[in-house]
């Protein structure tokens, strides 16, 4: 029995052992994670330290296998896909303050150099693609601006590889700070709002056409002058020939006494129409180079009044539309100043008829209550003037008051026939000259109340 049992506890142990080593054994190949060749692994958690000891935020694996221990770590995948991203860039301003629009494409993806790479798995862990471009398109707007800015139009334009060497060297410099890596740059078309750069390529152009205009005329003047070399050869040739024959000539007809002489004569003929022919030759070839130099300094002028004519244009184009904005801005600051000063003087007029108006309504209110009280309009009127009777009485005495009399000279006896003083009588006719307070409520439409007195008839008048 106690063999038994101890055989029964070693198979037991020996079970248990072997289920130990198969969990084991499961954990190991279920935490051993691989890596596909378009993504990168990124292993977060406790990974260990850099070589100064200083602790890593992160381990990346690209294209292998690694080991992710339970609880102590953990892991993401980052794509590697590459991403278009289209950069339209407007209103660019160039070195020579000139605005630009560059639209272009710009191929980035996440880069698998070790220390990009971590600097990836740092800034870019856990964003989406969308994400991505738009923090990378942030960055190349804003080094495109900085490459445009240091370079001139037309180096921008002609020379294309220094301009995308330049934004590549640059955008691919700031990219590698949030791990990403510049793979592809095209810029499609570079225009401008000035017409600038459709002047390069119209200058361009004539350039380009004077140029061959000027190879044709050299050409035609190539074949003009080889035709009359030719010429002149088969002359001379032929003039040799028959010399040659006019010598076999001679020597066969040596007995005859005149061959010496004819001899002579056709040997100078022949001299003179080889030399005539020489100089005509030379002549005509240079008329022909004469002509040709000529119709190539015409093309030249052409092609420098066109040049001449694209820098003047374009600069006064330039210098037309700059007046334009100023006069603008101008006759805008005009027009609203002139707005503001008009609805100032409105607001003013406004609040002045407002008190006009608040003024006429209390004293409309006033009268209305007189009229209420004297029961009738033609009292209130009668009061109101009673009322004013001592200003209107002080004015009528002011019409006198400012006259100014030096001296008064009365030449008369003393005394009226009444018995009166003539110069009492005068000073009583100065004071009539005031009128009467009749007078007065006459010209407002009223009669004086009887009891400030009663105006005496014709008669009674007389009586007195």
């Amino acid at each position: 029995m106690l063999v038994l049992s101890v055989g029964g506890l070693v198979t037991g142990l020996v079970t248990a052992i072997i289920i130990i080593a198969f969990v084991v054994v499961a954990l190991i190949v279920s935490r051993y994670k691989k890596c596909p060749s378009d993504k990168i692994m990124v292993i977060y958690g406790q990974v260990g330290s850099t070589k100064d000891g200083q602790s890593r935020s992160a381990k990346c694996v690209h294209g292998g296998a690694s080991f992710v221990w339970p609880f102590f770590q953990a892991y993401e995948f980052m794509d590697l896909t590459p991403m278009s991203i289209q950069v339209d860039l407007r209103n660019a301003l160039s070195k020579q303050n000139i605005r630009i629009d560059v639209p272009s494409r710009f191929t980035v993806g996440i880069s698998t150099e070790t220390g990009v790479m971590q600097n990836a798995a740092e800034r870019l862990l856990g964003l989406g693609l969308n994400d991505i471009q738009e923090l990378a398109k942030d960055i190349i707007f804003g080094q495109l601006r900085l490459v445009i800015a240091t370079m001139d139009i037309e180096e921008i334009n002609t020379d294309r590889d220094k301009f995308l060497e330049a934004v590549s060297r640059n955008v691919e410099t700031e990219l590698k700070k949030i791990g990403l890596r510049l793979i592809n740059v095209n810029v499609t078309d570079i225009t401008d709002e000035s017409g600038y750069i459709d002047a390069l390529g119209k200058e361009a152009a004539a350039k380009a056409i004077n140029d061959a205009k000027k190879s044709v005329a050299e050409q035609n003047r190539d074949g003009s002058v080889g035709e009359a070399n030719a010429q002149r050869d088969q002359r001379v040739r032929v003039a040799e020939a028959n010399s040659i024959a006019i010598a076999g000539e001679n020597a066969a007809l040596a007995e005859i006494s005149k061959s010496n002489a004819s001899r002579r004569e056709i040997e100078a003929e022949s001299m003179r129409l080889a030399t005539s022919a020489e100089k005509i030759a030379e002549a005509r070839a240079l008329e022909e180079s004469y002509a040709a130099q000529m119709k190539a300094e015409l093309a030249r002028a052409e092609r420098e009044k066109a040049t001449l004519e694209a820098d003047v244009i374009v600069k006064s184009e330039i210098e037309k539309k700059k007046i334009e904005i100023e006069a603008d801005a101008v006759a805008e600051r005009i027009r609203r100043e002139a707005q503001g000063e008009a609805d100032a003087i409105y607001a003013k007029m406004e609040a002045e008829a407002r008190g006009i108006q608040a003024k006429l309504m209390k004293q409309a209110e006033g009268y209305l209550e007189i009229v209420r009280a004297t029961g009738s309009a033609n009292e209130a009127a009668i009061l109101m003037i009673t009322d004013k009777l001592e200003d209107i009485v002080a004015k009528q005495v002011e019409a006198i008051s400012n006259l100014k009399i030096d001296k008064i000279t009365v030449w008369d006896s003393g005394a009226n026939s009444d018995g009166t003083s003539t110069t009492a009588n005068f000073a009583q006719s100065l004071i009539k000259a005031v009128p009467p307070m009749n007078e007065i409520f006459k010209m407002a439409g009223m009669e004086l109340p009887s009891y400030l007195g009663k105006e005496l008839k014709t008669e009674e008048k007389i009586e007195k």
